[in-house]
């Protein structure tokens, strides 16, 4: 009877546990959503295409900041996976190695590393040399932002392949390149996915790597890589801080614009890919 009341009381504790820890997250998809889904309502498409409106007048759009958005996305990813990718490999098959430990090393460093730190060497480095801020130096940003969620997460995908199956596929003649991407990647492959998904979002929604790097261009759509280019996060990050109602309700739809994308790539991803069972 003891027994059975000790186990009742554990569940109920972990029940309760789980909610606390869930809420905040419920809370903030309700709240954008009760407050950015009016104002896209009102503004109808438009607010997809269109551009930012003067102060106080009607709501119009935040197609730059949305364009923008999938822009720096698309470029930091192509940059950053394939190199993130290959770290999380070396760091994985030669763990013992000084350059290995050293990698994984600066990878947690880099995990914990002010993102706004990231946008100051970005902009010394990219900006100022360039003599104005661009959509290159806001995407080199995000990739040095992004790189060690999708090396760590790979290296520690590799590492949960039970040792027998790269024994089994030595066996059978394979090469180290065949067993890394044939046969550790294809049982690995959710936890690698999963880290490509959260190098992503992080590239997606930072505002602060962008802050002193990609400018903000919220009038105009893209013209060119050597160019300011706008992003949904830094576009929230302006509005917010200007006394206009109506900059203030398109910061709300923007937010939740922006949590539909990252819900949009997240969800059927993480979905589509099945986990092997071992």
């Amino acid at each position: 009877m003891l027994r059975k009341l000790k186990n009742s009381l554990f569940l109920i504790y972990i029940v309760l546990a789980t909610f606390l820890v869930t809420l905040p997250l419920f809370h903030i998809i309700f709240s954008v959503f009760i407050n950015g889904f009016p104002v896209i309502l009102k503004a109808g498409l438009s607010f997809l295409t269109e551009t930012l409106p003067p102060p106080g007048e009607e709501l119009a759009g935040i197609g730059p900041a949305i364009l923008g958005t999938f822009i720096l996305t698309f470029l930091s990813s192509l940059i950053g996976i394939p190199i993130a990718t290959l770290a999380g490999i070396y760091a994985a098959e030669y763990p013992n190695s000084f350059f290995s430990r050293a990698t994984r090393t600066l990878l947690l460093v880099m995990i914990e590393f002010p993102t706004i730190l990231v946008s100051l060497f970005v902009m010394s480095i990219v900006v100022l040399p360039m003599g104005r801020f661009s959509a290159i130096a806001g995407a080199i940003a995000l990739v040095i932002v992004m790189m060690p969620y999708v090396a760590v997460y790979t290296e520690q995908a590799l590492k949960s392949v039970p040792e027998r199956y790269r024994e089994a596929a030595y066996a059978l003649g394979l090469k180290r390149k065949q067993v890394v991407f044939r046969v550790m990647f294809s049982i690995a492959r959710k936890g690698i996915v999963t880290g490509f998904l959260i190098g992503i979002a992080k590239a997606a929604g930072e505002t602060a790597p962008i802050l002193f790097t990609a400018g903000g261009a919220y009038r105009t759509f893209f013209i060119g890589l050597d160019k300011p280019v706008g992003a949904i996060p830094l576009l929230i990050y302006d509005l917010v801080q200007q006394p206009y109602s109506n900059y203030h309700e398109i910061a709300w739809g923007s937010a939740l614009i922006l949590l539909i994308v990252f819900l949009a790539i997240f969800i059927p991803v993480r979905l589509s890919v099945r986990e092997v069972k071992l």
